[in-house]
C-alpha cells in the first residue's frame, strides 16, 4: 500500500513563487482576456459583423444536440445532415465539414446545449467547462496560485475561441490523477468519463494494472461501460452504428486524405506529414513513440521509488504523444503536466533551466496561428524532457537501491 501513497495530499509547501513566473502568468492570463475581449467586438468571436455565426467546432456540438432534440440522434453521425444544420444555424454556407465523430454518450451533453440558443449555448459550455478545469489545476497546485495558472495557459484562449472540450478534457485527467491517491472511486468516475474521447484513455489501464491501482480500474470501467448503455437506452442502437459506420471514413478523412492542414495536429505523425513524409513512415514514427511512451510509463509506474508527482506528470503528457489525432485545444491536457512540474517546482525549488523552459513552450503555443506548424507538438516535447530530466535521479537512486522509501520527495 506504500505506493499508493501520495504526495500530492499533503498539504504544498508555502514557498514563495518565483517572481518570473509569478509575473509570466500574469501577463498571459492578461493577453487571454484581451484576446477574447477583442475576438468579440472584432465580430471574429462567435458572430461576424453582419450576425451571422462563424463556421467553428462550435457547431457541429450544437448541431448534433439539435438532431437529439428533433428525435434524431443517429444523424448526428452523417455530414450532409449535419452540415445542412450548421447551415441553418449559422446562417451562411462555408467550405469543408464540421464533423461530428463523438461517441453516443457525448450527445447527452450536447442535446443540453442545443436547448440554449446559439451564442447562449457557445459562451456557456466555455463558461461551464471552464470551472472543473480551475478546480483540477488548484488541487494539482496545491495553492490558489493554481488558478492563476491555470488562466494563464495559452490554450486557454485558442479552445474557448473554437468552443472545443479541451477543458473538460484536461479536468477529467486532472481529476482522475489528483484524486487517485486517496479518492480512488472519484478518481475512476473522472476516467470512465473520459471516455467521449478514448484516445485520451489509452494508457491508463496499462499504468493502473501495473500500479495495482484495482479500485480506479474497475471503477472506470463500470462508468464507461453505464454511460454506452444509458446512451444505448436514450439514443438507440442506430446511434451506436452509426458512430462505428462514420468513424473510419472520419479517420481516413483527417489521417489519410489531410483534409485539415497537417499543421493543426499537434503529433509526430502529423509533423511527419507536415515536412513531406509518406504516410507509412508517418505512422512507423508515431508506433514507435506510442510504444516506447507505454512501455517507459509502465515500468514507472510499477517503480516504488519515484514520487507520485512526476508519475502523474509523466502520464499526463504521455497521453498527448501517444495519439496520431491531436489538435491544438486538445493541448489543453499539457496544462495539467505543467501544473505537477509547477507544484514540484514551489515545493522542491525550481532548477535553473525550468523556468526558461517553461516560457519556451508557452511562446511555443502562442505562435501556432502565426506559423501554422506542429508547434505544439514540440511544446510537448519541451514539457516531457522536463519531467524526464526530474526522473532520471530517481529513476537511478532506483536502480542502485531497491529498497528506498517509496513515493517521496526530496
Amino acid at each position: 500500500m506504500a505506493a499508493l501513497t501520495s504526495d500530492i495530499a499533503r498539504p504544498a509547501t508555502r514557498s514563495a513563487i518565483p517572481r518570473a513566473l509569478l509575473i509570466g502568468c500574469l501577463v498571459l492570463c492578461a493577453i487571454n482576456v484581451a484576446l477574447l475581449q477583442n475576438g468579440f467586438t472584432a465580430h471574429w468571436w462567435i458572430s461576424d459583423e453582419n450576425g451571422l455565426g462563424i463556421p467553428t467546432d462550435f457547431v457541429n456540438v450544437w448541431s448534433a444536440g439539435r438532431l437529439v432534440l428533433d428525435g434524431h440522434p443517429a444523424l448526428a453521425y452523417d455530414w450532409d445532415i449535419q452540415k445542412q444544420v450548421q447551415v441553418a444555424v449559422l446562417g451562411q454556407n462555408y467550405d469543408g465539414n464540421f464533423a461530428w465523430h463523438y461517441p453516443p454518450p457525448f450527445l447527452f451533453v450536447a442535446g443540453m446545449l442545443a436547448q440554449f440558443p446559439y451564442a447562449v449555448a457557445y459562451v456557456g459550455w466555455a463558461a461551464a467547462s471552464f470551472l472543473p478545469y480551475l478546480a483540477a489545476m488548484r488541487a494539482i497546485v496545491g495553492r490558489s496560485f493554481g488558478f492563476l495558472l491555470a488562466a494563464a495557459f495559452p490554450v486557454v484562449f485558442t479552445n474557448t475561441l473554437v468552443g472545443q472540450n479541451g477543458f473538460l478534457t484536461a479536468s477529467l485527467i486532472g481529476g482522475t490523477l489528483v484524486l487517485m491517491p486517496k479518492r480512488p472511486v472519484l478518481s475512476g468516475i473522472c476516467l470512465g468519463l473520459l471516455s467521449y474521447k478514448p484516445q485520451y484513455g489509452l494508457l491508463f489501464p496499462l499504468v493502473l494494472i501495473a500500479a495495482a491501482q484495482w479500485r480506479v480500474f474497475f471503477t472506470a470501467g463500470v462508468i464507461a461501460v453505464l454511460l454506452a448503455a444509458l446512451s444505448w437506452f436514450a439514443f438507440g442502437t442506430e446511434s451506436w452504428q452509426a458512430f462505428v459506420h462514420w468513424m473510419p471514413m472520419f479517420d481516413k478523412a483527417f489521417l489519410v486524405e489531410g483534409r485539415a492542414p497537417w499543421g493543426k495536429i499537434q503529433s509526430i505523425f502529423a509533423l511527419t506529414r507536415y515536412f513531406g513524409g509518406p504516410e507509412t513512415l508517418a505512422w512507423v514514427l508515431q508506433w514507435i513513440m506510442s510504444g516506447a511512451v507505454a512501455i517507459l510509463l509502465v515500468l514507472l509506474w510499477r517503480g516504488r521509488n519515484v514520487p507520485y508527482l512526476l508519475k502523474a506528470a509523466a502520464l499526463a503528457v504521455g497521453t498527448l504523444l501517444v495519439t496520431p489525432y491531436l489538435f491544438l485545444y486538445d493541448e489543453m491536457v499539457l496544462a495539467i503536466a505543467v501544473a505537477f512540474l509547477v507544484r514540484i517546482g514551489l515545493d522542491e525549488g525550481f532548477a535553473r533551466h525550468e523556468l526558461p523552459a517553461l516560457g519556451l513552450v508557452a511562446a511555443l503555443l502562442m505562435i501556432f496561428p502565426l506559423l501554422g506548424a506542429p508547434t505544439g507538438f514540440a511544446a510537448t516535447l519541451v514539457v516531457a524532457t522536463l519531467i524526464g530530466s526530474r526522473i532520471g535521479p530517481w529513476w537511478r537512486q532506483s536502480a542502485s537501491s531497491p529498497m528506498a522509501r517509496p513515493d517521496s520527495l526530496i
